[in-house]
């Protein structure tokens, strides 16, 4: 239903208008349009614009006249319709009014123009009994009270929205998941790009890394990869490492010096037999020998004196040819311990200088150096050890084992090395591209443990269920869908069969004649030359020429009753707009069109909602005895009140609302001054309107019980009898308290409040005395019972 005029602005009479700021009851509560809706407005006061507004809904376009119209008008459940978008509303309106009239009966301005026909479903019981039996299958479509296929298609939307919001919660879910992860601020990928490298990250890159990392051939890396990648993401771009010189030890010159030197003989001749045999010895005597020779005469170990003779026997000895095999031999060692102190320099590695890419590698080289180097000096100790061995026996030659030549393994190290400390170099020129990858693997691998985490192969497998499942009650939802637009379409099919314009016609003439007895005017529809129908008013046999403004008021709204059987509108419950039928009629013309409204469309209920406008008092009174008009729930009343150039809608006043003509009115006050609490200020109205409403009210009723009176005091004397005092107090009343011309003084005096109660009592109680009937319907028609 339409709930309200949102807003309007720029439309004739209406600027600014805000339906939220000018419609609200007593306790500020806007108050939207019920199921009917009752306007009441002077000529001239803006009710033809508003239905222009809902013919615009029903045409899907607005005068061009009009200069930057702008309306909203809101509609349950739908987004509103304003100017811009007249035809997504998907209601059936259907409006009355001037525009209706100028569109559909041209002749009214024209008498040489026709009238625009329309069919209505004509007779043939076969067809129409198929035509029910169709729509009995298709069943009702109005809401709660569904049936046939029309409930059959409301189960399964129930279960086909139930299937599919499921569906859209759990793939929400895991999308929610995926976006948290993707691009939440700050633990989503694409606020970590120093980590995963992406600074535009989003899910759907995130969609496109997971399928990567759950094809069969992807292998997450391992914690220790990670941590070198991170390790790497750390680094910026080194120094060039200097080259080391290539390591050069000759173990051939080594051995072969070695070797002569171990295995070296010396003659023995003249040698001391005693000191060749033991070793031990003949170093102590050496020794011995350096110690005495030339500073002692006497043996310090004996006391004896060493003889010349001895001197020379021990100069024989020890030789000048075993002096030299010493000296060689402690040459040797010397040089011996030089390179075994060098060894531990030579290829230095210093893994703080490299890239962490290499730091596994150079972990294995600096093993294996240092597995190189432990080797190389044990072969020169042991060398060593052969020297030291002959040194303490010069005087017998020994066996010799060589050294074991490590210079191929040395130089392949250092080749080794050199080639990981060139491509450390060169490494620098890649190490973006690097740490770019070191980012995409560690991207995938957080990735990896996400999928694992949310499980996101079963989820995706349970979404995929649910979607299945929604997709087959989506599709037998559209098959019932199908169903009943083919039923619909078999329905139209059997209907055309029976299409007839000129039941249309006589729709509108047995309107005009049981409704207003105009059997002089009738419809009548004519076959041209190309079998198209027209319409046409005939008066007399004859084309009707100058019809009173009457006529065409009548044959107008006649014609839109008609209409509204059309096979257009027919069984659609529209919502109808009727603007001021009963212009140019007479009193027994207005209240046949209440009669025509109440019996074609309030009767029957085949509208989902109307709005029913008119300038006409009389007409009003009639619009509130329609079905549900006094029901506040179903029925809504509405004023429209021009101020200069302005117009704006308002909740219709209670004098207007509730009572059926001023006399009611009138009475109601009196019974509500009878009635009052004279120290309630809040009614103090009551009996400062007291004097006016009194004459008002006595006059009229007065009038038509005497009319023979000649003067007002003579008919309130014959109405309160011998109550003199009813009868003064009231006259009184009238004169002085509806009057302040000629009694000034009067305004200059307070209200005597216990008189005005009294003689409003004397009054409704003379009332109920004289006619109680009277006084119950009256009592009745201001709802006290």
């Amino acid at each position: 239903m339409i709930t309200k005029f949102k807003s309007i602005n720029n439309l004739a009479v209406f600027q600014n208008f805000s339906w939220d700021a000018n419609i609200r009851d007593k306790g500020n509560n806007v108050v939207p349009f019920k199921k009917i809706n009752i306007f009441y407005g002077r000529n001239y006061s803006g009710k033809t614009t508003l239905s222009r507004i809902i013919r615009a809904l029903e045409t899907g376009s607005i005068s061009d006249k009009y200069e930057n119209p702008q309306f909203e008008v809101s509609i349950h459940s739908i987004a509103d319709a304003n100017q811009d978008n007249l035809a997504n509303h998907g209601k059936k309106i259907r409006v009355f009014n001037e525009d209706f009239i100028k569109d559909n009966l041209r002749f009214i301005v024209n008498s040489e123009e026709s009238i625009t026909p329309f069919a209505i479903i004509g007779g043939n019981a076969t067809i129409e009994t198929e035509i029910q039996a169709l729509k009995d299958d298709l069943g009702v479509d109005e809401e709660d009270e569904e049936s046939g296929f029309y409930l059959e298609l409301k189960n399964a939307t129930t279960i086909a929205n139930t299937a599919l919001q499921t569906y859209k919660n759990k793939n929400d879910s895991l999308n929610s998941q995926l976006s948290f992860k993707a691009t939440n601020n700050p633990n989503g990928i694409k606020y970590k790009s120093e980590k995963f490298g992406d600074q535009n990250y989003n899910i759907n890159k995130l969609q496109a890394d997971i399928n990567v990392v759950l094809h069969s051939k992807f292998k997450p890396s391992t914690d220790e990869e990670i941590e070198q990648k991170l390790s790497l993401l750390k680094e910026s771009v080194n120094s060039d490492i200097q080259e080391i010189a290539k390591p050069k030890i000759d173990f051939d010159i080594l051995n072969s010096k070695a070797k002569e030197l171990v295995t070296k003989s010396i003659s023995s001749s003249d040698k001391i037999e005693q000191l060749l045999k033991d070793a031990i010895i003949n170093r102590w005597v050496k020794e011995g020998r350096q110690i005495h020779k030339d500073k002692l005469q006497n043996c310090s170990f004996c006391g004896n004196e060493i003889s010349q003779e001895r001197w020379e026997e021990l100069e024989s000895h020890f030789d000048e040819e075993s002096e030299k095999l010493e000296k060689d031999i402690d040459h040797l060692i010397s040089e011996l311990d030089i390179q075994i102190n060098r060894i531990d320099l030579i290829i230095p590695i210093n893994k703080n200088i490299f890239y962490s890419k290499f730091h596994s590698v150079l972990d294995n080289l600096i093993l294996k150096r240092q597995q190189l180097i432990d080797g190389i000096k044990a072969e020169l100790i042991r060398t060593k050890k052969y020297l030291q061995i002959r040194k303490d026996d010069l005087l017998n030659p020994k066996e010799f084992v060589v050294i074991s030549d490590k210079s191929i393994e040395l130089e392949e190290f250092w080749t080794i090395f050199e080639n990981l400390r060139t491509q450390a170099n060169d490494y620098s020129n890649s190490l973006g591209s690097e740490q770019a990858e070191a980012k995409k693997i560690l991207r995938l691998r957080e990735i990896s443990d996400f999928v694992e985490t949310i499980q996101y192969v079963k989820e995706i497998a349970e979404i995929q269920d649910l979607k299945d499942s929604s997709d087959i009650e989506t599709n037998k939802k559209k098959e019932i869908e199908n169903k009943i637009q083919q039923q619909k379409l078999q329905i139209e099919d059997k209907e055309r069969l029976m299409k007839d314009e000129e039941k249309g016609a006589l729709k509108v003439n047995e309107y005009l004649n049981n409704f207003f007895g105009h059997d002089f005017l009738t419809l009548q529809a004519l076959e041209e030359t190309d079998k198209k129908i027209r319409f046409e008013i005939v008066r007399n046999g004859n084309k009707a020429h100058h019809l009173s403004e009457g006529e065409c008021s009548l044959i107008a709204f006649c014609y839109f009753m008609a209409k509204l059987e059309d096979i257009e509108t027919k069984g659609s419950k529209p919502v109808i707009w009727i603007d001021d039928p009963i212009s140019s009629l007479d009193s027994n013309h207005i209240f046949f069109v209440y009669s025509l409204i109440n019996a074609e469309i309030f009767a029957k209920q085949e509208f989902e909602q109307i709005f029913l406008s008119t300038h006409n008092l009389d007409f009003l009174k009639y619009l509130k005895r329609l079905p549900s008009a006094l029901n506040k729930n179903e029925c809504g009343y509405f004023l429209i009140s021009r101020d200069k150039e302005n117009s704006k809608i308002r909740i219709m006043p209670r004098y207007l609302k509730d009572y059926v003509t001023e006399f009611n009115f009138l009475f109601h006050q009196i019974y509500k001054c009878s009635t009052a609490d004279e120290d309630d200020e809040d009614q103090h109205n009551l009996f400062y309107n007291f004097g006016n409403n009194t004459r008002k009210f006595l006059e009229a009723f007065l009038y038509y019980k005497y009319p023979n009176a000649n003067d007002q005091l003579e008919k309130l004397t014959k109405f309160f009898g011998d109550n003199r005092q009813a009868s003064t107090m009231t006259d009184r009343i009238n004169n002085e308290f509806s009057h302040l011309e000629g009694l000034f003084e009067r305004s200059m005096t307070p209200i005597d409040i216990p008189e005005m109660k009294k003689t409003a009592t004397f009054i409704l109680d003379k009332i109920n005395e004289k006619d109680s009937e009277q006084y119950d319907a009256l009592l009745m028609s201001i709802r006290i019972e």
